[in-house]
């Protein structure tokens, strides 16, 4: 398939062409959390965009871990989880969970009661016990009751078409 010129719409199957089903997705503007969780050998966190409110009565969030991560396993298992959402100067924060399970060490951070882990001086967090767990194709859902709330009033870390900006406000 080619690629529409600007302005110029395509139709496609999702099934039979995943990279521009992938390019369609990148057109909605997420922002950028990272979730942590106590692991069997120390601490957890993995990038992930797929953060959601759910429920403001109860308080409830969802992310969705992919079933490919090499991480998948302790957060699908989880009983406790903590999702924090990044502000635009936060993008090395990012990037080091992006690659590397040792990005907590040059972070400011602590654990809570139930052992996990904490990103200090981010845009949000909640800290979450799990809800419920929603099996989804390729990835889980994972609906958090949110238990604590930390919030530093700060402009997002925002991801569209595949990169990673600030929120620039109209009007």
């Amino acid at each position: 398939m080619e690629a529409a010129s600007a302005g110029e719409a395509t139709e496609f199957s999702p099934a039979e062409d995943s990279p521009a089903f992938r390019r369609a997705l990148g057109s909605f503007a997420t922002g950028v959390t990272i979730v942590t969780a106590p692991g069997p050998d120390g601490p957890v966190g993995i990038t992930a965009n797929s953060f959601a409110s759910v429920s403001l009565d109860p308080p409830l969030v969802l992310w969705s871990p992919a079933k490919a991560s090499r991480r998948f396993d302790a957060f699908a298992t989880a009983p406790h989880f903590a999702i924090h959402v990044l502000g635009a100067d936060d993008l090395a924060i990012c990037e080091g969970f992006s690659r590397a399970q040792s990005a907590f060490d040059p972070l400011d951070w602590s654990e809570n009661a139930h052992g996990v882990p904490l990103i200090h001086g981010v845009a949000a967090r909640f800290e979450c016990s799990l809800e419920s767990r929603h099996d989804a194709g390729d990835h889980l859902i994972i609906v958090g009751r949110v238990d604590r709330v930390t919030h530093l009033a700060q402009p997002p870390l925002v991801f569209h078409g595949g990169r990673f900006g600030r929120f620039a406000p109209q009007g």
